[in-house]
């Protein structure tokens, strides 16, 4: 029996690109579809698990599913916002527990999420390191954040310009790094939080200014005399917030129109959700709320629907493979006819050269799935960062 196995090795490693060859037909066909329900049932697990840890949603008017999403994975923004006296009325309703998000901007390609502390309570988010935010111009940054740009309690980070023709733009923040939250495999992983103020000082609705009165810098004062000092445009708003100039900075215009992207509602009971619903579904024309299990739920039943339409396309491919499998091993048998005979006058059995056609075929299943036994544990490792970086 081992003298046909080696035979049958001796073949395979010989015609090495046809083994090649046919493992990675076999490989394909096999990995494809598992890997697209793997990643479907890790994206199904994310989206369930994350939206049913939040309750319900104010937004404005829009998109119900990008409202979602971007709570749940700080997507892309909605294009309007909610004035800021929404959260205020909200928590003086008493319906519940509230927790405002604005999530515009972003630092190095990971967004700037601005909320209160108490989003923290919210997510279940625990310190690693560092302390939780304070005041005015500090972050806390999320673990992948925190490894992939090497951050730790004590450096810096700017965020990122908007527009970088726009020279007349807004200016990028210099925030201090105070903490690193502890990985939880979620969204919060990959944001930068900050304070609420924090971030509109980013959108530019408040600023601090240099202190022209003791400018020395000629550059800076165009006229000074005994009753009035001129600045010049090279005074600019400051892009970092320190100890000696936070307490110039200020906010311009009516607190209560500052934007939020949306708002997290957590109910005391279902009475309250009851009538928090039917406040916003009834005669609100310049808000909305959803829930979130509910449009993910939805979101979820139409992709399962079309992945029917790849079922069936896995089984027909699957299918034209195992017909071209056959189509070579007919060939392979007629053009190896010669040396089976040659075997069979060695004094080979027929069922020896049967065994050894058989071995062959056994030995390209294998490495086959060997190879896919390791593509699989490997895209279940990278599977969740995967999904999460598609919905963000």
């Amino acid at each position: 029996m081992i003298g046909w196995w080696r035979l049958a090795w001796h073949y395979v490693v010989f015609y090495r690109w046809k083994t090649v060859l046919l493992v990675a037909c076999i490989f394909l066909t096999c990995y494809l579809p598992l890997l697209l329900s793997l990643l479907l049932t890790q994206f199904q697990k994310q989206l369930r698990a994350r939206a049913w840890d939040t309750p319900t949603v104010v937004g404005a008017p829009g998109s119900g599913l990008d409202l979602t999403l971007h709570v749940l994975h700080f997507s892309q923004p909605p294009q309007r916002t909610l004035p800021y006296r929404e959260y205020r009325q909200l928590t003086q309703s008493g319906l519940g527990r509230v927790f405002p998000l604005y999530c515009r901007f972003r630092a190095r390609g990971y967004p700037i999420v601005g909320a209160t502390l108490a989003y923290f309570e919210l997510r279940s988010l625990r310190m690693e390191s560092g302390r939780p935010l304070a005041t005015l111009g500090e972050c806390v940054v999320g673990a992948e954040v925190a490894r992939t740009l090497g951050l730790k309690p004590g450096d810096r980070l700017l965020s990122d310009r908007e527009n970088l023709l726009d020279i007349a733009g807004l200016y990028p923040l210099k925030m201090h790094v105070v903490g690193v939250l502890a990985a939880n495999q979620t969204a919060d992983d990959r944001a930068v939080f900050v304070d609420l103020k924090t971030a509109w000082v980013i959108q530019g609705l408040g600023h601090g200014h240099d202190d022209v009165i003791a400018e020395s810098d000629s550059g800076k004062v165009l006229r000074r005399d005994e009753d009035n000092v001129v600045a010049s445009a090279a005074v600019l708003p400051y892009t970092e917030i320190t100890a000696e100039n936070i307490g110039a900075f200020h906010f311009h215009g009516d607190p209560d129109e500052f934007p939020l992207t949306a708002i997290i509602v957590a109910a005391h009971d279902e009475k309250s959700e009851t009538i928090l619903l039917g406040r916003y579904q009834a005669r609100r024309a310049d808000a909305q709320i959803v829930i979130p299990s509910q449009v993910i739920e939805e979101l979820l039943s139409f992709v399962f629907r079309v992945k029917r339409f790849f079922d069936v396309n896995a089984i027909l491919v699957g299918a034209a493979t195992a017909l071209l499998l056959i189509l070579v091993l007919m060939l392979s048998q007629r053009l190896r006819a010669a040396e089976m005979q040659t075997m069979f006058k060695l004094g080979c059995s027929r069922g020896t050269v049967w065994r050894l056609q058989m071995g062959e075929l056994a030995l390209v299943f294998l490495a086959a799935a060997g190879l896919l036994a390791v593509a699989l544990w490997v895209s279940q490792g990278l599977a969740a960062t995967l999904v999460e970086r598609l919905i963000g």
